[in-house]
């Protein structure tokens, strides 16, 4: 990584030197007030001095070829064909899948269909205690006139997914027109923050500005700068917590300020103790960007570490990157959440939705992935 040291009056001033040595792919590794100059010791002007990086050798995803995208678009074509040629295909299926399951030793006493049940839910990525809870469920009901075969079970169990997902608020709704982001790196918090304001001027024309507090990644402020243009929304860059206060000032008289944090790790104590100390003064709702694309466990710590700010709601992004959402369940089996929007891919403001608790079942048991 190649490193420099800036300083100079202002953030903005180091800010503009910084990109034109390293880009917008430049990292700022450390950021601080120094005295300089003056006489006698005295009369010392303030500056600020900032420690940069950029890495001259990105790492790059090779693309997948065309030819084999090709291949695997044929492929489906052909599966889809088979099975609507031969409508017994299913159920054979089926019949060989439970063959293979009596093989296996299941410590909750299921019988072979259930055990299959069960192991659908967990290839959905459901925790293995809310899967157990569900086909245990099934199983013991009264109204139970023994269902044997799996698509049975499975729409009971679509069933209860449902009845428990109708108690979770859906909606994004804010008590308070200043509106935080929060989130780990890399969940998609700019491109979402650009889709809902998108929305907010679109559909519910709403006066929207935009505040970003991400001056950890140059990119970051400059992806929202375009978002803004693009929209024609107004935008504030706050590297202090008086930019912050004085951006808010600024736009008094807007209806709604979505406001962009910084994306980090979030096991850093240090970062959650940053976002504890912005302006206490400011009264904000704050929503939590998630990825569906994170492993359960992550998600679970993810939304307990955050929950400490005061989480109206969440965000899921990446629908279109995974092909299981057992996370949602997974969230809102013993947490008391709203579902603000859910995103499907990176066109502004296309891809966001605001989802039915019919969709989101379909989601979970992988009866619709076509998102």
């Amino acid at each position: 990584m190649k490193i420099k040291k800036y300083t100079a009056p202002t953030m903005p001033e180091v800010m503009k030197e910084v990109r034109k040595d390293f880009g917008t792919d430049a990292v700022i590794l450390q950021s601080k007030e120094v005295k300089k100059g003056g006489f006698l010791g005295m009369f010392k002007k303030t500056f600020i001095e900032v420690v940069a990086g950029v890495d001259p050798e990105p790492l790059i995803s090779k693309p997948i070829p065309s030819e084999q995208q090709n291949t695997k678009q044929t492929q489906h074509i052909q599966n889809r064909k088979v099975k609507e040629e031969n409508p017994l295909r299913d159920e054979i299926v089926n019949l060989q899948r439970l063959i293979e399951v009596q093989g296996r030793q299941s410590k909750h006493e299921f019988t072979p269909v259930y055990q299959l049940a069960y192991e659908h839910l967990l290839a959905q990525e459901l925790s293995p205690t809310i899967a157990e809870q569900l086909i245990k469920a099934v199983k013991d009901d009264e109204t139970n006139q023994g269902y044997s075969d799996l698509e049975s079970i499975l729409i009971k169990v679509k069933q209860l997914i449902s009845k428990r997902l109708n108690q979770v608020d859906i909606g994004f709704t804010y008590d308070q027109r200043i509106v935080q982001f929060v989130g780990p790196t890399g969940v998609g918090k700019t491109t979402t923050i650009a889709k809902i304001a998108a929305k907010l001027y679109l559909e519910e024309k709403k006066k929207v500005a935009f505040i970003t507090l991400d001056t950890y990644r140059i990119a970051a402020v400059d992806q929202l700068k375009t978002y803004a243009k693009i929209l024609h929304i107004p935008v504030e860059v706050a590297y202090s917590t008086e930019d912050y206060r004085n951006a808010v000032e600024k736009f008094s008289s807007f209806d709604v300020i979505l406001v962009d944090t910084a994306g980090r790790n979030y096991r850093d104590d240090q970062y959650m103790e940053e976002i504890k100390e912005w302006p206490s003064s400011l009264q904000v709702t704050n929503y939590l960007v998630l990825s569906m694309t994170s492993k359960p466990k992550d998600m679970l710590d993810i939304y307990k570490r955050f929950q400490l700010l005061g989480i109206r709601g969440v965000v899921f992004t990446k629908l279109d990157e995974t092909e299981q959402y057992g996370n949602i369940l997974n969230l809102c089996w013993n947490n008391k959440i709203r579902i603000g929007y859910m995103t499907n891919g990176q066109d502004v403001p296309e891809d966001v939705i605001q989802p039915t608790v019919e969709e989101m079942t379909n989601l979970i048991m992988s009866d619709n992935n076509e998102y």
